[in-house]
C-alpha cells in the first residue's frame, strides 16, 4: 500500500508540471493584460509596474521565475488584490469552497445511493421508472443552468430561500449545495441501480438468502458493499466535477470561495491568481483520485496495490 501511494505521488509530479506549463502559456494568449483596466497612466509608470511583476521579460524567463517561486511554495502577489498574496486569497476562500463541496458530495452520495438502491429493489416498477426519469433529467441539466432556475423559483417567485451570500445562516447554503449535488445525485443513482441489480443476481447473494440471512442484513452487509465499487470509482471524477463546478456556482450565488476568485482573476487577467487556483485545484483532484483508489482497494480484496 505504501509503495502504491509513493508511485502515485511520483506520477503526480509530471502531471502537475504539465498543468502549470499549459496554464501559464494559455492564459497569456488571451488578449489584454493585468493593467489594461487601470485608468490611463504614464508610460513610465506602466513600465515600472511591468518591471516589478517581471512582465517586461521574455515569456521563457517569466516561466522559469514562476517555476522557481512555485517550488518554494510562493504563488506570488495578486495583480488586482494589491494587499493580498495569492496564498492569502486561496487560504481565505478554501474553507468556504471545501464546506460547500463536501456538503454537496455528502448529499450526492447519500441521496443518490439511496434512490439507486430503492430503484434496484423495485425494478421495473413505477418507483424505478420515476427514479430513472428524474436521474436522466438531472444528468441533462448542468449546474450552471440549474442554479439560476433554483434562484428564480425558490428565491424570487416563492421567496423561501436567500439567493446569495454566505455565513449568515444554513439557509444560504441550501441552493448552492443543491445546484452542485443534483447532477451527481443523478449519476450515482444510475450507477447504484445498475450495480445493485447485478449484485442481487450474484451467487453469494443467493447463498446468503438460502442460509436464511435476514434481508436487511444481506442488503447492508453484503449487497451494498459490493454495489458501492462502481460508485467509489466514480467519486474521483465526481469530486473533480463538484470542485470545478463550484467555480460557476460560487459566482452565481456570490459565495466568497476560491471559485469566485478564479472567475474574477480570469476576467481581470490576474495571471498569478489564476495560476495559483489552477495548481491548487489540480493538486486536490489528484489527491481525491488517490483516496478513491485506496478506498477501492479496501472494499475489494481482489484489488492488489503493489
Amino acid at each position: 500500500m505504501f509503495s502504491f501511494i509513493l508511485k502515485r505521488l511520483a506520477g503526480a509530479i509530471p502531471t502537475l508540471f504539465i498543468i502549470v506549463t499549459l496554464a501559464f502559456f494559455l492564459i497569456r494568449t488571451a488578449p489584454g493584460g493585468p493593467f489594461d483596466k487601470e485608468r490611463t497612466i504614464p508610460p513610465e509608470v506602466e513600465a515600472n509596474l511591468n518591471a516589478v511583476y517581471h512582465l517586461d521579460k521574455p515569456l521563457y524567463e517569466q516561466y522559469a521565475h514562476y517555476l522557481v517561486n512555485v517550488l518554494q511554495g510562493d504563488f506570488g502577489p495578486s495583480f488586482q488584490y494589491r494587499d493580498f498574496s495569492v496564498t492569502d486569497l486561496i487560504g481565505s476562500g478554501f474553507p468556504v469552497s471545501l464546506t460547500l463541496g463536501l456538503t454537496a458530495i455528502f448529499f450526492a452520495i447519500t441521496i443518490g445511493m439511496s434512490l439507486g438502491a430503492i430503484a434496484a429493489l423495485r425494478q421495473n416498477s413505477l418507483i424505478d421508472y420515476a427514479v430513472m426519469a428524474t436521474a436522466m433529467t438531472g444528468i441533462t441539466i448542468p449546474n450552471f443552468v440549474m442554479a439560476p432556475l433554483l434562484t428564480l423559483v425558490f428565491g424570487v417567485y416563492l421567496g423561501m430561500l436567500p439567493v446569495g451570500g454566505w455565513g449568515d445562516g444554513m439557509s444560504q447554503a441550501i441552493l448552492p449545495v443543491v445546484a452542485l449535488a443534483l447532477p451527481q445525485i443523478a449519476y450515482i443513482a444510475r450507477l447504484t441501480r445498475g450495480s445493485m441489480i447485478e449484485v442481487l443476481r450474484s451467487n453469494f447473494v443467493r447463498t446468503a438468502r438460502a442460509k436464511g440471512l435476514p434481508e436487511r442484513v444481506m442488503l447492508t452487509r453484503h449487497a451494498m458493499k459490493a454495489a458501492m465499487l462502481p460508485v467509489v470509482s466514480y467519486l474521483g471524477p465526481a469530486s473533480a466535477a463538484i470542485i470545478t463546478g463550484s467555480v460557476v456556482v460560487e459566482q452565481i450565488f456570490g459565495i466568497p470561495g476560491i471559485g469566485r476568485y478564479f472567475v474574477q482573476g480570469a476576467l481581470n487577467r490576474d495571471y498569478t491568481l489564476v495560476m495559483g487556483v489552477v495548481i491548487f485545484y489540480g493538486t486536490l483532484i489528484i489527491l481525491f483520485n488517490l483516496i478513491v483508489d485506496i478506498v477501492y482497494g479496501m472494499l475489494d480484496p481482489k484489488v492488489r496495490m503493489g
